[in-house]
């Protein structure tokens, strides 16, 4: 008990183990559907959804064990929900690379931020954010996974005159989703624990009752990772034509990951006075834990936002990561469960549905909302690029694009009020250097 009190610094904390053993079970309760959909999401390109099943709870919880001990923070790691899709449905099944190649560009960019992180670029970035931003980081995210679980429910279709509309209410899809959901929103009236895991048990129960879900058995080996592993072809990522694909994962990872830790850090209560406490060893864990990933067969990892909920339960300290990865790998034990909740299907138009995760998607965006209320909404130099930051997220399906548009505005209007000197160098380089990107499409 000494041990883990000295390396984790509980007293100092002002918890216990106790406490940390139940936030990083929340965590991993609340994260737990990344184990399930993210060989669903990465399969699609030919990879082999045992082995990325069997990748994702590894390089988890080593990403987990990172953060844990370099960071000493709460705030689980494992592969980030839109990297996947940008990897399976951009890089391979419109720009037609090899997942291969794919994941060499993965390789490629955790290296290079690992490098930044060395040098403290990344750090220095998380610091030179206005509050404002961070905070606009944070509900933008939040509106973006609500959108996605909104989507991969059935509660909203595509519509070639508006978008996207209202979707079918009378398929089971919907009422599998939704009947999640209120479960989850009941027992997080209750103040009970597990509440989003019990969602996604819910929606699956009613799967298997429409015939939607196909049961697969419970416990089986564990799958191997050698079909997926040391697989990325580094090489064919340099080639002339494939290279900006690494730039792509490079602004992605760089943004996102930045991002997903305010957004995190402001819900924790972290940030102090604007700062960051150990930011370079936070960002150095994930860019570990990126290079890592692509060695093993998986796209990039990044800080997850559902840690909130762990926070939520008392989590202060790095040894809710343990509990959370330890949890992640047990998953490996899991794999028909896995196989059973995150193997989605197709509807009548064609596109494919979670309904039995997508419950969870949607109430962790609730969560996030709760930053809003942080904006300042007296300040229109605050509030605006506030705003153009939440609001491009999730529109955009872009957290990059969104906190390119937010730091674009941000600089202009301090311009044009004529407070450019308040601004960070950083701001104005990278703000330049989206104009550039931008110009160049």
């Amino acid at each position: 008990m000494h041990f883990l009190d000295k390396t984790f610094r509980l007293s100092e904390s002002h918890t216990t183990i106790r406490t940390e053993i139940l936030a990083g079970v929340t965590t991993f309760m609340t994260m737990s559907y990344i184990i399930f959909v993210q060989p669903a999401v990465l399969s699609t390109t030919g990879m082999d959804f045992q082995a990325v099943l069997a990748s994702t709870c590894i390089v988890s919880a080593i990403g987990c064990f990172l953060m844990a001990l370099l960071a000493n923070y709460p705030i689980a790691v494992a592969p980030a929900m839109g990297h996947n899709f940008f990897f399976a449905f951009t890089v391979v099944a419109t720009m037609h690379y090899t997942w291969q190649v794919a994941l060499g560009a993965v390789f490629i960019s955790g290296v290079a931020f690992l490098l930044m992180s060395f040098w403290g670029v990344r750090e220095a970035l998380v610091h030179a954010i206005p509050d404002s931003l961070k905070r606009g980081i944070a509900v933008g995210i939040g509106l973006l996974i609500t959108l996605v679980g909104l989507e991969w429910s059935g509660f909203l279709a595509a519509s070639p005159a508006t978008l996207v509309s209202l979707g079918d209410l009378h398929h089971p899809s919907v009422w599998m989703s939704a009947t999640g959901i209120v479960i989850t929103s009941v027992l997080l009236v209750r103040r009970s624990r597990g509440a989003i895991l019990a969602g996604i048990v819910t929606s699956t129960a009613l799967g298997l009752f429409f015939g939607i879900v196909r049961f697969h058995g419970i416990f089986s080996s564990p799958p191997s990772i050698t079909p997926v592993a040391l697989k990325l072809d580094v090489a064919g990522a340099f080639k002339l034509g494939a290279i900006p694909v690494i730039f792509i994962f490079f602004f992605l990872d760089l943004f996102d990951s930045i991002g997903s830790l305010i957004g995190i850090a402001e819900q924790g209560g972290f940030i102090r006075d604007g700062q960051l406490p150990r930011a370079r060893e936070a960002l150095l864990a994930d860019a570990i834990g990126t290079s890592v990933s692509a060695l093993a067969g998986n796209s990039t990892l990044v800080s997850y936002i559902e840690s909130a909920a762990g926070v939520a339960e008392g989590g202060k300290t790095g040894l809710a990561n343990i509990v959370t990865g330890l949890l992640m790998l047990l998953g490996l034990f899991l794999a028909p469960v896995a196989q059973m909740i995150g193997e989605g299907y197709k509807n009548a138009a064609g596109l494919t549905l979670y309904p039995t995760v997508a419950p969870a998607l949607i109430v962790v965006g609730a969560f996030m909302m709760r930053n809003v209320a942080r904006i300042d909404w007296d300040d229109p130099l605050e509030y605006i690029p506030a705003f153009v930051t939440l609001a491009f997220i999730p529109f955009t399906f872009s957290i990059t694009d969104g906190i390119a548009f937010g730091f674009i505005s941000y600089v202009a209007l301090s311009v044009i009020a004529g407070k450019y000197r308040k601004l960070h160098w950083l701001m104005v380089l990278f703000t330049l250097l989206f104009l550039i990107r931008y110009a160049a499409i």
